[in-house]
């Protein structure tokens, strides 16, 4: 038998980032947390919870929560149906849900989503960031329930749904391409010219780069890890990224961007993909996902 009361302490100190604070949702003390999360270490021969400043959860500690929102999820359904079964001297568990997107998709249209799905019920959620392409690696781990992602083919155990195209558009300021194309975008220019880059795994220069010219360029790179930055940066004349098509709109209609190569956008296919197991009991927020998609990507 699964002892529940100790995969209830893992999930609580995985979600909380310590062991005191999840004694403070659990309402016992965070001697009774270390001792449930330690039986349970040695029953399975395996380190669960990795102990620091927050503590995470090992791998196998991941399957674990996921197992834990699963159950939650099933105590939810039971109890709308026979809340005589709650203990009223027994604070009601809420579930957070874990999920990943990539973060200009979070700065556009997914909070807009997961909003009205926290609205229409009582799940929290807990919303991680990373490129569309590694994504799907957050579902294969364990570590998500659902995920936005750049990947056609489906996760094992998981649905997928198109949603539709993130249009990019690789821009600058007026000054910026003045001083560093002034003879044109060339591959030459390119090698020369700073660009913006979200992150290592950050490919969408890249793939602009082999779409408009045909091979890869190494571009000397300013890193900023933030969409709204990307933005900002782009108008101040640090370097030239790709921009989300909604962000750059008007400012490339007002003049104060400029597009590298008119015409030439670069569109990313997004899906949903979420684990089989969740998806009948999370048919809500597959449809703010499908309805918040709809309304802002490209189909």
């Amino acid at each position: 038998m699964l002892d529940y009361s100790a995969l209830r302490a893992i999930a609580a100190v995985v979600q909380t980032g310590s062991f005191e604070k999840a004694a403070g949702i659990l309402n016992v003390t965070p001697s009774a947390v270390s001792q449930r999360v330690k039986q349970l270490e040695e029953r399975l021969g395996a380190v669960l919870i990795v102990r620091g400043t927050p503590c995470t959860a090992t791998e196998t500690g991941e399957w674990l929560c996921r197992h834990m929102e699963n159950v939650g999820m099933l105590e939810g359904e039971l109890l709308r149906h026979l809340p005589a079964l709650a203990r009223y001297d027994e604070p009601r568990q809420r579930v957070t849900l874990n999920i990943a997107t990539n973060a200009d998709s979070l700065a556009t249209w997914f909070l807009a989503a997961i909003a009205k799905f926290t609205k229409q019920t009582s799940y929290l959620v807990n919303v991680a960031i990373d490129d569309e392409d590694h994504t799907t690696e957050w579902l294969e781990r364990g570590r998500v329930l659902a995920a936005v992602t750049s990947h056609e083919k489906p996760v094992q155990g998981c649905r997928r749904l198109s949603l539709g195209t993130l249009r990019y558009h690789a821009t600058a300021s007026p000054d910026f391409m003045a001083r560093h194309f002034p003879d044109g975008v060339s591959p030459e220019a390119l090698m020369r010219a700073p660009s913006l880059i979200f992150n290592q795994k950050d490919r969408l220069q890249t793939r602009w780069i082999r779409q408009t010219h045909g091979s890869d360029i190494t571009c000397p790179t300013h890193w900023l890890p933030s969409t709204q930055s990307f933005v900002e940066a782009s108008l101040a004349g640090m370097g030239w990224g790709m921009n989300p098509a909604s962000l750059v709109r008007e400012h490339i209609a007002a003049g104060r961007l400029v597009e590298l190569c008119p015409q030439s956008p670069l569109d990313i296919p997004l899906y949903w993909q979420i684990n089989r197991l969740a998806a009948d009991r999370l048919h809500e927020l597959t449809r703010e996902v499908v309805e918040a998609a709809r309304g802002f990507l490209l189909h």
